[in-house]
Protein backbone atom coordinates (compact mmCIF):
# COMPACT_ATOMS: atom_id res chain seq x y z
CA UNK A 1 0.00 0.00 0.00
CA UNK A 2 1.06 3.71 -0.18
CA UNK A 3 0.31 6.24 -2.82
CA UNK A 4 0.91 5.76 -5.80
CA UNK A 5 2.07 2.37 -6.14
CA UNK A 6 1.77 0.52 -9.44
CA UNK A 7 2.85 -3.40 -10.26
CA UNK A 8 3.26 -4.96 -13.43
CA UNK A 9 1.43 -7.70 -13.43
CA UNK A 10 -2.22 -8.80 -13.19
CA UNK A 11 -4.37 -11.17 -11.16
CA UNK A 12 -7.23 -13.39 -12.88
CA UNK A 13 -10.01 -13.60 -10.30
CA UNK A 14 -12.99 -15.41 -11.16
CA UNK A 15 -16.28 -14.79 -9.27
CA UNK A 16 -17.30 -17.79 -6.97
CA UNK A 17 -20.56 -19.91 -6.81
CA UNK A 18 -23.04 -17.94 -4.47
CA UNK A 19 -23.38 -19.77 -1.13
CA UNK A 20 -26.63 -18.08 0.37
CA UNK A 21 -29.62 -16.37 0.11
CA UNK A 22 -30.62 -12.90 0.97
CA UNK A 23 -31.87 -11.72 4.48
CA UNK A 24 -28.54 -9.63 5.37
CA UNK A 25 -28.27 -7.43 8.90
CA UNK A 26 -25.71 -5.43 10.09
CA UNK A 27 -23.77 -7.32 12.52
CA UNK A 28 -23.86 -5.00 15.04
CA UNK A 29 -24.83 -1.99 14.16
CA UNK A 30 -24.27 1.32 16.02
CA UNK A 31 -27.77 3.30 16.09
CA UNK A 32 -27.36 6.60 17.62
CA UNK A 33 -26.72 9.25 14.85
CA UNK A 34 -23.27 10.40 16.50
CA UNK A 35 -20.14 9.21 13.98
CA UNK A 36 -17.71 8.23 16.52
CA UNK A 37 -14.76 6.10 14.95
CA UNK A 38 -13.24 5.51 10.83
CA UNK A 39 -15.31 2.68 10.96
CA UNK A 40 -19.08 4.09 12.40
CA UNK A 41 -19.32 0.59 14.43
CA UNK A 42 -17.66 -1.85 15.22
CA UNK A 43 -19.09 -3.91 12.61
CA UNK A 44 -17.43 -1.55 10.40
CA UNK A 45 -20.25 -0.57 7.70
CA UNK A 46 -19.94 2.80 7.33
CA UNK A 47 -23.66 3.63 7.47
CA UNK A 48 -25.33 5.86 9.51
CA UNK A 49 -29.09 4.31 9.98
CA UNK A 50 -30.05 7.04 12.59
CA UNK A 51 -29.86 9.50 9.92
CA UNK A 52 -33.44 10.82 8.82
CA UNK A 53 -33.37 14.27 8.15
CA UNK A 54 -31.01 13.42 4.97
CA UNK A 55 -33.05 11.56 2.29
CA UNK A 56 -32.59 10.41 -1.27
CA UNK A 57 -35.90 12.83 -2.19
CA UNK A 58 -33.86 16.23 -0.51
CA UNK A 59 -30.36 15.17 -0.57
CA UNK A 60 -30.25 17.70 -3.73
CA UNK A 61 -30.98 20.84 -1.52
CA UNK A 62 -27.65 20.47 0.74
CA UNK A 63 -25.63 23.34 0.82
CA UNK A 64 -22.24 24.44 2.28
CA UNK A 65 -22.75 25.33 5.96
CA UNK A 66 -19.10 25.93 6.86
CA UNK A 67 -15.56 25.83 5.42
CA UNK A 68 -12.12 25.17 7.30
CA UNK A 69 -9.05 26.04 5.81
CA UNK A 70 -5.65 24.38 7.08
CA UNK A 71 -2.39 26.11 6.93
CA UNK A 72 -0.55 25.36 3.32
CA UNK A 73 1.15 22.38 3.70
CA UNK A 74 3.01 19.86 1.21
CA UNK A 75 1.41 17.26 3.12
CA UNK A 76 -2.31 16.37 1.82
CA UNK A 77 -5.19 16.39 4.13
CA UNK A 78 -6.88 12.74 4.96
CA UNK A 79 -7.95 12.63 8.69
CA UNK A 80 -11.72 12.10 8.21
CA UNK A 81 -13.45 13.53 11.57
CA UNK A 82 -15.64 12.23 13.79
CA UNK A 83 -18.68 13.79 14.97
CA UNK A 84 -19.64 13.25 18.80
CA UNK A 85 -21.62 15.01 20.87
CA UNK A 86 -22.28 17.84 18.66
CA UNK A 87 -18.60 18.26 17.91
CA UNK A 88 -16.49 17.61 15.38
CA UNK A 89 -12.79 15.96 15.84
CA UNK A 90 -10.18 15.89 13.15
CA UNK A 91 -6.77 16.53 12.40
CA UNK A 92 -4.81 18.58 9.94
CA UNK A 93 -1.68 18.48 7.30
CA UNK A 94 -0.53 21.35 9.82
CA UNK A 95 0.39 19.48 12.64
CA UNK A 96 -2.67 20.40 14.81
CA UNK A 97 -5.59 18.29 15.89
CA UNK A 98 -9.09 20.28 15.89
CA UNK A 99 -12.33 20.85 17.65
CA UNK A 100 -15.16 22.46 16.08
CA UNK A 101 -18.89 23.14 16.66
CA UNK A 102 -19.91 20.32 14.73
CA UNK A 103 -23.01 23.05 13.51
CA UNK A 104 -21.31 26.14 13.26
CA UNK A 105 -17.52 25.30 12.96
CA UNK A 106 -16.77 27.87 15.56
CA UNK A 107 -13.80 26.96 17.82
CA UNK A 108 -13.84 24.26 20.68
CA UNK A 109 -9.97 23.83 20.85
CA UNK A 110 -6.81 23.18 19.41
CA UNK A 111 -3.99 20.68 20.09
CA UNK A 112 -0.54 21.43 18.40
CA UNK A 113 1.31 18.43 18.33
CA UNK A 114 4.58 19.60 17.36
CA UNK A 115 5.94 19.47 20.54
CA UNK A 116 5.39 16.28 21.33
CA UNK A 117 8.50 14.08 21.32
CA UNK A 118 9.74 16.26 18.39
CA UNK A 119 11.84 14.54 15.65
CA UNK A 120 12.77 14.82 11.75
CA UNK A 121 8.91 13.92 10.51
CA UNK A 122 6.42 16.25 11.78
CA UNK A 123 3.63 15.07 13.63
CA UNK A 124 0.46 15.13 11.37
CA UNK A 125 -2.55 12.75 11.71
CA UNK A 126 -2.82 10.34 8.85
CA UNK A 127 -5.77 8.63 10.21
CA UNK A 128 -9.22 9.39 11.41
CA UNK A 129 -10.18 9.63 15.15
CA UNK A 130 -12.01 7.44 17.43
CA UNK A 131 -13.85 8.89 20.16
CA UNK A 132 -14.66 7.31 23.46
CA UNK A 133 -15.07 7.44 27.24
CA UNK A 134 -13.91 11.07 27.28
CA UNK A 135 -10.88 10.52 25.20
CA UNK A 136 -10.30 11.32 21.60
CA UNK A 137 -7.48 8.29 19.89
CA UNK A 138 -5.33 8.79 16.87
CA UNK A 139 -2.35 8.33 14.92
CA UNK A 140 0.41 10.15 13.33
CA UNK A 141 2.90 9.89 10.17
CA UNK A 142 5.54 9.51 12.61
CA UNK A 143 4.25 6.34 14.58
CA UNK A 144 2.50 8.16 17.29
CA UNK A 145 -0.76 7.09 19.08
CA UNK A 146 -2.30 10.34 21.08
CA UNK A 147 -4.98 10.08 23.72
CA UNK A 148 -6.58 13.25 24.20
CA UNK A 149 -9.00 14.66 26.58
CA UNK A 150 -11.70 14.98 24.82
CA UNK A 151 -13.34 18.43 26.34
CA UNK A 152 -9.97 20.24 26.39
CA UNK A 153 -7.88 18.68 24.31
CA UNK A 154 -4.97 17.93 26.49
CA UNK A 155 -2.38 14.85 26.04
CA UNK A 156 -3.43 12.33 28.20
CA UNK A 157 -0.50 10.55 26.60
CA UNK A 158 1.64 9.91 23.35
CA UNK A 159 3.33 6.56 22.84
CA UNK A 160 5.16 5.94 19.62
CA UNK A 161 4.00 2.62 18.44
CA UNK A 162 6.87 1.60 16.24
CA UNK A 163 10.18 3.48 16.16
CA UNK A 164 11.26 2.96 12.77
CA UNK A 165 12.03 5.83 11.20
CA UNK A 166 9.65 5.08 8.36
CA UNK A 167 6.99 4.08 10.58
CA UNK A 168 3.19 5.31 10.01
CA UNK A 169 -0.06 5.19 11.65
CA UNK A 170 -2.60 5.29 8.73
CA UNK A 171 -5.16 2.84 10.33
CA UNK A 172 -7.79 4.43 12.51
CA UNK A 173 -8.02 2.85 16.20
CA UNK A 174 -11.16 1.59 17.46
CA UNK A 175 -12.15 1.14 21.19
CA UNK A 176 -13.32 -2.06 22.90
CA UNK A 177 -13.56 -2.99 26.34
CA UNK A 178 -10.87 -0.97 27.93
CA UNK A 179 -8.14 -1.46 24.84
CA UNK A 180 -7.47 0.92 21.84
CA UNK A 181 -6.76 -1.65 18.70
CA UNK A 182 -4.28 -0.17 15.75
CA UNK A 183 -2.52 -1.04 12.50
CA UNK A 184 1.04 -0.01 11.67
CA UNK A 185 2.64 0.04 8.59
CA UNK A 186 5.59 2.41 6.84
CA UNK A 187 6.88 4.48 4.03
CA UNK A 188 10.19 2.67 3.95
CA UNK A 189 9.20 0.61 0.55
CA UNK A 190 8.16 3.58 -1.45
CA UNK A 191 11.23 6.21 -1.14
CA UNK A 192 10.25 8.78 -4.23
CA UNK A 193 14.06 9.36 -4.49
CA UNK A 194 15.58 6.56 -6.45
CA UNK A 195 19.14 7.13 -5.49
CA UNK A 196 18.33 7.13 -1.74
CA UNK A 197 16.44 3.65 -2.41
CA UNK A 198 19.05 2.44 -4.35
CA UNK A 199 21.60 3.03 -1.23
CA UNK A 200 19.15 2.24 1.20
CA UNK A 201 19.40 -1.09 3.33
CA UNK A 202 15.92 -2.45 2.19
CA UNK A 203 13.97 -3.30 4.49
CA UNK A 204 13.47 -3.89 7.77
CA UNK A 205 9.93 -2.99 8.88
CA UNK A 206 7.66 -5.13 9.81
CA UNK A 207 3.49 -4.72 10.17
CA UNK A 208 2.21 -5.15 13.34
CA UNK A 209 -1.22 -4.94 15.02
CA UNK A 210 -1.60 -3.59 17.96
CA UNK A 211 -3.70 -3.38 21.19
CA UNK A 212 -3.29 -0.67 23.86
CA UNK A 213 -4.55 -0.13 27.53
CA UNK A 214 -6.96 2.59 26.54
CA UNK A 215 -6.35 4.63 29.53
CA UNK A 216 -2.40 4.68 29.85
CA UNK A 217 -1.34 3.50 26.50
CA UNK A 218 0.64 0.47 28.02
CA UNK A 219 1.16 -2.03 24.61
CA UNK A 220 -1.11 -5.21 25.69
CA UNK A 221 -0.35 -7.43 23.16
CA UNK A 222 1.33 -7.45 19.31
CA UNK A 223 0.70 -9.56 16.29
CA UNK A 224 3.66 -8.68 13.67
CA UNK A 225 2.76 -10.35 10.68
CA UNK A 226 6.18 -11.22 9.30
CA UNK A 227 8.85 -12.73 10.89
CA UNK A 228 12.03 -10.58 11.57
CA UNK A 229 14.11 -9.32 8.60
CA UNK A 230 17.47 -11.05 8.18
CA UNK A 231 20.37 -10.14 6.10
CA UNK A 232 20.77 -12.21 3.43
CA UNK A 233 22.73 -10.01 1.26
CA UNK A 234 23.42 -6.84 -0.99
CA UNK A 235 21.78 -5.17 -3.09
CA UNK A 236 23.59 -4.25 -6.51
CA UNK A 237 24.46 -0.95 -4.80
CA UNK A 238 26.51 -2.88 -1.96
CA UNK A 239 23.78 -1.85 0.73
CA UNK A 240 22.52 -4.78 3.00
CA UNK A 241 19.64 -6.54 1.67
CA UNK A 242 17.14 -7.85 4.46
CA UNK A 243 14.04 -10.38 3.98
CA UNK A 244 11.44 -10.62 5.10
CA UNK A 245 10.21 -7.23 5.48
CA UNK A 246 6.56 -5.18 5.49
CA UNK A 247 3.05 -6.54 4.94
CA UNK A 248 2.41 -3.42 6.95
CA UNK A 249 -1.17 -2.59 8.55
CA UNK A 250 -2.96 0.31 6.46
CA UNK A 251 -6.54 -0.27 7.15
CA UNK A 252 -9.25 -0.25 10.21
CA UNK A 253 -9.87 -3.15 12.02
CA UNK A 254 -13.42 -4.30 13.01
CA UNK A 255 -14.83 -5.93 15.97
CA UNK A 256 -17.28 -8.65 16.23
CA UNK A 257 -17.98 -8.60 20.15
CA UNK A 258 -20.34 -11.64 20.57
CA UNK A 259 -17.30 -13.49 19.82
CA UNK A 260 -14.15 -11.28 20.87
CA UNK A 261 -12.62 -11.82 16.99
CA UNK A 262 -10.80 -8.61 15.37
CA UNK A 263 -10.29 -8.52 12.16
CA UNK A 264 -7.75 -6.44 10.17
CA UNK A 265 -6.07 -6.94 6.12
CA UNK A 266 -2.57 -6.58 5.66
CA UNK A 267 -0.32 -5.33 2.99
CA UNK A 268 2.39 -6.85 0.44
CA UNK A 269 5.79 -7.71 1.11
CA UNK A 270 8.43 -5.63 1.12
CA UNK A 271 11.26 -8.14 0.31
CA UNK A 272 11.21 -11.74 0.56
CA UNK A 273 8.10 -14.01 0.82
CA UNK A 274 6.67 -14.68 4.29
CA UNK A 275 4.45 -14.57 6.47
CA UNK A 276 0.54 -12.59 6.82
CA UNK A 277 1.10 -10.66 3.28
CA UNK A 278 -1.79 -9.76 1.24
CA UNK A 279 -4.07 -11.32 4.13
CA UNK A 280 -7.39 -10.99 6.40
CA UNK A 281 -6.46 -11.73 9.77
CA UNK A 282 -8.89 -12.89 12.58
CA UNK A 283 -7.08 -12.02 15.86
CA UNK A 284 -8.37 -12.98 19.34
CA UNK A 285 -9.56 -9.35 20.80
CA UNK A 286 -7.74 -10.75 24.58
CA UNK A 287 -4.70 -11.97 23.68
CA UNK A 288 -4.19 -11.20 19.53
CA UNK A 289 -3.71 -15.30 18.94
CA UNK A 290 -4.38 -16.04 15.23
CA UNK A 291 -8.09 -17.83 14.78
CA UNK A 292 -7.79 -18.11 11.53
CA UNK A 293 -6.24 -16.31 8.69
CA UNK A 294 -6.99 -16.42 4.56
CA UNK A 295 -3.92 -14.92 2.12
CA UNK A 296 -5.45 -13.83 -0.91
CA UNK A 297 -2.42 -13.52 -2.78
CA UNK A 298 0.10 -16.56 -3.39
CA UNK A 299 3.30 -14.36 -3.88
CA UNK A 300 3.23 -10.35 -3.73
CA UNK A 301 6.77 -8.71 -3.56
CA UNK A 302 7.10 -4.87 -4.68
CA UNK A 303 9.42 -1.90 -3.43
CA UNK A 304 9.21 1.93 -5.05
CA UNK A 305 11.99 0.97 -7.31
CA UNK A 306 9.36 -1.38 -9.32
CA UNK A 307 8.72 2.13 -10.77
CA UNK A 308 11.67 2.50 -11.95
CA UNK A 309 12.64 2.40 -15.63
CA UNK A 310 15.07 -0.15 -14.86
CA UNK A 311 14.09 -2.28 -12.38
CA UNK A 312 16.39 -5.04 -12.67
CA UNK A 313 18.05 -6.03 -9.66
CA UNK A 314 16.21 -3.76 -7.09
CA UNK A 315 12.55 -5.20 -7.59
CA UNK A 316 12.70 -7.81 -5.42
CA UNK A 317 9.21 -9.59 -7.25
CA UNK A 318 10.20 -8.87 -10.91
CA UNK A 319 11.67 -12.12 -12.07
CA UNK A 320 8.53 -14.01 -10.64
CA UNK A 321 5.77 -12.01 -11.45
CA UNK A 322 5.02 -11.52 -7.98
CA UNK A 323 5.33 -7.55 -8.00
CA UNK A 324 1.50 -6.82 -7.77
CA UNK A 325 1.21 -4.48 -4.89
CA UNK A 326 -2.17 -5.69 -3.88
CA UNK A 327 -2.32 -5.05 -0.62
CA UNK A 328 -5.65 -5.39 1.55
CA UNK A 329 -6.27 -1.88 2.41
CA UNK A 330 -9.39 -1.23 2.77
CA UNK A 331 -11.19 -2.03 6.33
CA UNK A 332 -13.24 -5.07 6.26
CA UNK A 333 -17.17 -5.49 6.90
CA UNK A 334 -18.85 -7.51 9.44
CA UNK A 335 -22.53 -8.87 8.47
CA UNK A 336 -25.37 -11.44 9.00
CA UNK A 337 -26.83 -13.47 5.84
CA UNK A 338 -29.59 -15.73 7.03
CA UNK A 339 -28.22 -16.43 10.38
CA UNK A 340 -24.33 -16.97 9.04
CA UNK A 341 -21.90 -14.15 10.32
CA UNK A 342 -19.36 -13.29 7.39
CA UNK A 343 -16.56 -10.94 7.09
CA UNK A 344 -16.29 -9.05 3.79
CA UNK A 345 -12.83 -6.86 2.25
CA UNK A 346 -12.11 -5.36 -0.72
CA UNK A 347 -8.52 -5.79 -2.36
CA UNK A 348 -6.85 -3.37 -4.70
CA UNK A 349 -6.83 -5.93 -7.74
CA UNK A 350 -10.35 -4.67 -7.81
CA UNK A 351 -11.97 -8.33 -5.65
CA UNK A 352 -14.35 -8.44 -2.81
CA UNK A 353 -13.89 -11.24 -0.65
CA UNK A 354 -16.42 -12.79 2.31
CA UNK A 355 -15.36 -15.06 4.19
CA UNK A 356 -17.22 -17.38 7.02
CA UNK A 357 -16.35 -14.93 9.88
CA UNK A 358 -15.95 -17.92 12.43
CA UNK A 359 -13.68 -20.36 10.11
CA UNK A 360 -12.19 -18.15 7.21
CA UNK A 361 -13.93 -20.15 4.42
CA UNK A 362 -14.60 -18.44 1.12
CA UNK A 363 -18.41 -17.70 0.56
CA UNK A 364 -17.88 -15.81 -2.62
CA UNK A 365 -15.73 -13.55 -4.43
CA UNK A 366 -16.54 -11.04 -6.74
CA UNK A 367 -13.92 -9.27 -9.45
CA UNK A 368 -15.68 -5.82 -9.83
CA UNK A 369 -14.42 -3.35 -12.51
CA UNK A 370 -11.35 -4.70 -15.04
CA UNK A 371 -7.54 -4.58 -13.35
CA UNK A 372 -5.19 -2.10 -15.05
CA UNK A 373 -1.70 -2.77 -15.82
CA UNK A 374 -0.85 -0.26 -13.55
CA UNK A 375 -1.44 -2.99 -10.24
CA UNK A 376 -2.54 -1.78 -7.02
CA UNK A 377 -4.39 1.26 -7.75
CA UNK A 378 -6.93 0.19 -10.09
CA UNK A 379 -8.91 -1.32 -7.27
CA UNK A 380 -10.85 -1.26 -4.13
CA UNK A 381 -8.61 1.14 -2.07
CA UNK A 382 -9.81 2.03 1.75
CA UNK A 383 -13.08 0.55 2.18
CA UNK A 384 -16.92 0.08 1.50
CA UNK A 385 -20.66 0.36 3.30
CA UNK A 386 -23.38 -1.69 4.34
CA UNK A 387 -26.73 -0.88 4.94
CA UNK A 388 -28.32 -4.09 6.13
CA UNK A 389 -29.10 -4.93 2.14
CA UNK A 390 -26.40 -3.87 -0.19
CA UNK A 391 -22.81 -3.70 0.35
CA UNK A 392 -21.10 -0.46 -1.29
CA UNK A 393 -17.94 -0.90 -3.16
CA UNK A 394 -16.48 2.09 -5.23
CA UNK A 395 -13.08 0.98 -7.77
CA UNK A 396 -10.30 3.66 -8.04
CA UNK A 397 -8.80 3.93 -11.30
CA UNK A 398 -10.46 1.03 -13.24
CA UNK A 399 -11.18 2.42 -16.60
CA UNK A 400 -13.00 4.84 -15.03
CA UNK A 401 -13.65 3.60 -11.37
CA UNK A 402 -17.10 2.58 -10.49
CA UNK A 403 -19.43 2.16 -7.85
CA UNK A 404 -21.19 -0.68 -7.14
CA UNK A 405 -24.21 -2.12 -5.14
CA UNK A 406 -24.23 -5.53 -4.20
CA UNK A 407 -25.87 -8.08 -2.97
CA UNK A 408 -24.04 -9.58 0.33
CA UNK A 409 -25.57 -13.21 0.13
CA UNK A 410 -24.41 -13.97 -3.44
CA UNK A 411 -22.16 -11.42 -4.42
CA UNK A 412 -24.50 -10.38 -7.65
CA UNK A 413 -23.99 -6.68 -8.78
CA UNK A 414 -27.71 -4.64 -8.40
CA UNK A 415 -26.81 -2.00 -9.92
CA UNK A 416 -23.40 -0.18 -11.19
CA UNK A 417 -22.96 3.37 -12.29
CA UNK A 418 -19.34 4.37 -13.68
CA UNK A 419 -17.59 7.92 -12.67
CA UNK A 420 -19.55 10.53 -14.64
CA UNK A 421 -17.60 10.82 -17.86
CA UNK A 422 -18.13 14.80 -17.17
CA UNK A 423 -15.65 14.51 -14.11
CA UNK A 424 -12.56 16.37 -15.42
CA UNK A 425 -14.54 19.04 -17.77
CA UNK A 426 -16.91 20.33 -15.40
CA UNK A 427 -16.11 23.14 -12.20
CA UNK A 428 -12.47 23.10 -11.21
CA UNK A 429 -11.12 20.32 -12.40
CA UNK A 430 -11.82 21.66 -15.87
CA UNK A 431 -8.97 23.87 -15.55
CA UNK A 432 -6.69 21.13 -14.82
CA UNK A 433 -6.91 18.02 -17.34
CA UNK A 434 -3.14 17.34 -16.19
CA UNK A 435 -4.22 16.41 -12.49
CA UNK A 436 -7.75 15.50 -13.32
CA UNK A 437 -9.03 11.61 -13.29
CA UNK A 438 -12.29 9.06 -13.33
CA UNK A 439 -11.19 7.54 -9.90
CA UNK A 440 -12.91 7.23 -6.27
CA UNK A 441 -10.14 7.30 -3.25
CA UNK A 442 -12.70 7.55 -0.37
CA UNK A 443 -14.02 4.59 1.40
CA UNK A 444 -17.76 4.72 0.64
CA UNK A 445 -20.40 5.82 3.22
CA UNK A 446 -23.86 5.79 3.27
CA UNK A 447 -27.16 6.33 5.27
CA UNK A 448 -31.23 5.26 4.63
CA UNK A 449 -31.17 5.70 0.72
CA UNK A 450 -27.88 7.53 0.34
CA UNK A 451 -24.81 6.74 -0.72
CA UNK A 452 -21.71 9.22 -1.13
CA UNK A 453 -18.38 8.76 -2.63
CA UNK A 454 -16.16 11.44 -3.65
CA UNK A 455 -13.24 11.72 -6.22
CA UNK A 456 -10.47 12.89 -7.78
CA UNK A 457 -11.96 15.19 -10.11
CA UNK A 458 -12.56 17.24 -6.69
CA UNK A 459 -16.41 16.96 -6.74
CA UNK A 460 -18.41 14.82 -3.82
CA UNK A 461 -21.51 12.90 -5.05
CA UNK A 462 -25.02 11.53 -3.30
CA UNK A 463 -25.85 8.74 -5.51
CA UNK A 464 -29.72 6.72 -5.02
CA UNK A 465 -28.85 3.48 -2.84
CA UNK A 466 -31.36 1.76 -4.66
CA UNK A 467 -30.69 2.68 -8.33
CA UNK A 468 -27.56 4.10 -8.12
CA UNK A 469 -28.31 7.31 -10.28
CA UNK A 470 -26.40 10.44 -9.15
CA UNK A 471 -28.54 12.72 -6.70
CA UNK A 472 -26.22 15.83 -6.10
CA UNK A 473 -22.74 16.97 -6.79
CA UNK A 474 -20.40 19.32 -5.53
CA UNK A 475 -17.70 20.60 -6.59
CA UNK A 476 -14.60 21.16 -3.51
CA UNK A 477 -11.95 22.85 -6.22
CA UNK A 478 -12.91 26.79 -5.78
CA UNK A 479 -11.71 29.24 -2.90
CA UNK A 480 -13.80 28.97 0.11
CA UNK A 481 -15.01 31.34 2.68
CA UNK A 482 -13.72 29.93 6.00
CA UNK A 483 -14.19 30.34 9.88
CA UNK A 484 -11.24 30.74 10.28
CA UNK A 485 -10.65 33.33 8.24
CA UNK A 486 -7.51 31.48 6.32
CA UNK A 487 -7.65 30.94 2.81
CA UNK A 488 -8.47 27.55 1.61
CA UNK A 489 -9.60 25.87 -1.72
CA UNK A 490 -10.66 22.04 -1.99
CA UNK A 491 -9.44 19.07 -4.56
CA UNK A 492 -9.73 15.70 -4.76
CA UNK A 493 -11.56 14.21 -2.23
CA UNK A 494 -9.74 12.80 0.63
CA UNK A 495 -8.89 9.08 0.21
CA UNK A 496 -6.10 8.47 2.73
CA UNK A 497 -8.20 6.52 5.02
CA UNK A 498 -11.21 8.76 4.88
CA UNK A 499 -14.05 9.94 2.92
CA UNK A 500 -17.73 11.22 4.10
CA UNK A 501 -18.86 11.74 7.29
CA UNK A 502 -23.40 11.95 7.75
CA UNK A 503 -24.34 12.57 11.28
CA UNK A 504 -27.65 14.83 12.49
CA UNK A 505 -28.70 16.26 9.23
CA UNK A 506 -25.10 17.08 8.23
CA UNK A 507 -22.18 15.84 5.87
CA UNK A 508 -18.65 16.32 6.53
CA UNK A 509 -15.76 15.82 3.82
CA UNK A 510 -12.16 16.73 3.76
CA UNK A 511 -10.89 18.10 0.18
CA UNK A 512 -6.99 18.26 -0.58
CA UNK A 513 -5.34 14.99 -1.29
CA UNK A 514 -3.40 13.80 -4.08
CA UNK A 515 -3.45 14.19 -7.25
CA UNK A 516 -3.02 17.79 -6.21
CA UNK A 517 -4.25 20.63 -7.37
CA UNK A 518 -3.15 23.74 -7.89
CA UNK A 519 -3.76 25.61 -4.61
CA UNK A 520 -2.24 29.06 -3.06
CA UNK A 521 -3.47 28.43 0.37
CA UNK A 522 -4.47 25.27 2.56
CA UNK A 523 -6.39 22.17 2.26
CA UNK A 524 -10.30 22.36 3.28
CA UNK A 525 -12.36 20.45 5.85
CA UNK A 526 -16.35 21.36 4.17
CA UNK A 527 -19.60 20.67 6.40
CA UNK A 528 -22.86 20.76 4.69
CA UNK A 529 -26.69 20.80 6.11
CA UNK A 530 -30.19 21.14 4.29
Amino acid sequence: MGFPKRAMALVAVASAVALLGAGATAASPRRDGDWATWQKDAAGSRHNAAEWRITPHNVKNLKLKWAFAYQKSESPVRSQPAIVDGVAYFGGPDGKFYARDARTGAQRWTTDLSGIAPGPRAAVPWDGPAVADGRVYFGDVRGYLYSLDQRTGRVVWAKQVDAHPAATVTSSPIVHDGKVYVGTSSGENADPDPDHSRAYPCCTFRGHVDALDARTGELVWRHYTVPEPKPVGTWPSGATRYEPSGAGVWSSPTIDPRTGTLYVGTGQNYTGSAGDFDTLLALDVRSGAVKWRNQVTKADTWRGLCNDPSPQGWCPGLADGSALDYDIGATPNLFTVNGRTLVGVGQKVGVYHVFDATTGEVVWRRQLGVPLPSGGISGIQWGTSFDGRRLYIATYFAGPGTLFAVDPGTGAVLWETPHPADGCTTGGAADHPDVCTLAHGPAVSSSPGVVYEGSNDGKLRAYSAHTGRVLWTFDTVRDFATVNGLPGRGGAISGGGGGAVISHGMVYVQAGYWPTYPNPGGSVLLAFGL
